[in-house]
């Protein structure tokens, strides 16, 4: 008997049965979906966390974070001056391998209003001009701050479309694009002047869907317009860049933080300094240059530290890993199960069959084919199981997709189908194993005999 008719034969038995092969099968379904569905959704974490890294500033991103002294310098924690201007302008003096230096200092507690609408932003920082490049920012409409705006501390601030939506109203709401320069708003009461605005941010998952429904025919609305896609949605990253507010440093320092420090004296010390280097191939000669200038501006005191964007690509791939892991061992338990099932199920098709099979090895047929057959069809009822598993797992991922975040889209890979097949394929094989060997074990006679 030819592969062909052995699996025709497997494909008939599956068929005659139809109701007991759909539960035999059934542990392989929900092994294949379960297995297809968590790395689509492993990969869509993947992706949102690999795209949010590359939006907060990308792989050549360093930041100076503070740190607590270390135990031998215990005794000069008090002395530990944190991250200043005299950091930054030494490390621009001296710094060779940096490309970028793009210090920041935070107003904490920031509500904006205009009118009788407010709205709290992700962040409202003084910064330099720097900060377009570091955060990887594209300013769309107006201009970004000047020597002039610095030197002035000019009440004058840079919005994300998230804020613009807040207090001006959303294309969605409006039916047209505002782009509010000139406009006044308050920042903790004080008054600002929008002078620039960035483009909005969005992942590729959220234009991809903003497209399709624009690209839909508008249905006719009974009530108001509601705003669907302009608010705060998407990844975090993306969130965070709609609603940032951004001022010339000096404007924070002296409007915001000048009298806001301890006992009244003014605090100095900046929020964040970021890095960006010359090249990533020097990464580790470009920290310790710029380590080595801060143990002179810090006079020694080390209460500072770097973190890379590659110690968290880092962090990623290992908690990628590790949801793979467990993932993977869930899905293999279930195909296991599966397997289970197919072999008893082959046990009883052959106490079924023994007349059959006694037939068969009386006209010739040995005990090679026999269990080439037996095995055959338990690949069989594997395959077509893996079949319809593929099939439930894009309705599982579609099922994934309405509840998880966007930026978190479940991703379905040709990989993953392909091992779900294959696993599937081996659980059959070897689930096939032992009845096919029972079945080509069988005396001839006595299985004639067999009422």
């Amino acid at each position: 008997m030819n592969l062909l008719n052995t699996i025709l034969v497997g494909l008939k038995e599956v068929w005659a049965h139809k109701f007991r092969s759909l539960l035999t099968m059934l542990g392989i379904i929900l092994g294949v979906a379960s297995l297809v569905g968590m790395s689509a959704i492993i990969k869509g974490m993947e992706n949102g966390m690999k795209e949010a890294m590359i939006a907060m500033g990308g792989a050549d991103k360093v930041l100076l974070e503070q740190q607590e002294v270390p135990a031998d310098q215990e005794h000069l924690a008090d002395q530990a001056p944190g991250r200043t201007m005299h950091d930054v302008l030494a490390l621009r003096r001296n710094a060779s391998l940096l490309r970028v230096i793009s210090p920041e200092m935070a107003v904490y507690d920031t509500v904006l209003t205009r009118g009788d609408k407010s709205v709290s932003p992700s962040e409202c920082v003084g910064v330099w001009p720097a900060v377009v490049d570091m955060n990887l920012h594209t300013l769309e409409h107006g201009r970004f701050f000047t020597d002039l705006d610095e030197e002035k501390a000019s009440p004058v601030c840079v919005i994300g479309t998230g804020i613009r939506d807040e207090l001006f109203g959303s294309p969605e709401q409006v039916g047209r694009e505002i782009v509010p320069l000139g406009e006044i708003i308050l920042i903790n009461g004080q008054p600002f002047t929008i002078v620039g605005m960035f483009t909005h941010y969005e992942s590729e998952q959220d234009k991809k869907q903003r497209e399709l429904e624009a690209s839909k025919p508008a249905a006719p609305e009974a009530g108001p317009k509601r705003s669907r896609g302009w608010g705060r949605r998407g990844g975090w990253a993306f969130q965070r860049k709609n609603y940032t507010v951004y001022m010339p440093l000096n404007t924070a320092w002296v409007r915001f933080r000048a009298a806001a420090g301890q006992d009244n004296i003014p605090d100095p010390r900046l929020t964040d300094i970021d890095l960006k280097v010359e090249n990533l191939e020097l990464l580790e000669p470009a920290l310790q240059q710029a380590r080595n200038v801060l143990m002179v501006t810090h006079r020694g005191i080390q209460d500072f530290g770097f973190r890379t964007q590659e110690n968290q690509l880092e962090n990623i791939n290992q908690q990628i890993r590790n949801a793979r892991m467990s993932g993977g061992i869930i899905a293999a338990i279930s195909l296991i199960v599966g397997g289970i099932g197919i072999m008893n199920i082959m046990l009883a098709s052959i106490n079924e069959r023994i007349r059959e099979i006694g037939i068969c090895k009386a006209v010739g047929a040995t005990g090679v084919a026999v269990f080439s057959q037996i095995l055959v069809e338990s690949l069989v009822v594997a395959m077509v199981g893996a079949g319809f598993g593929v099939g439930a797992s894009f309705g599982l991922v579609q099922i994934l997709a309405l509840i998880s975040p966007a930026a978190n889209a479940p991703v379905i890979t040709p990989g993953a189908m392909a091992l779900a097949v294959t696993f599937s394929g081996v659980i059959g094989i070897v689930a096939g194993l032992f009845p096919a060997a029972k079945a080509a074990r069988l005396n001839p006679i006595q299985a004639l005999r067999y009422e």
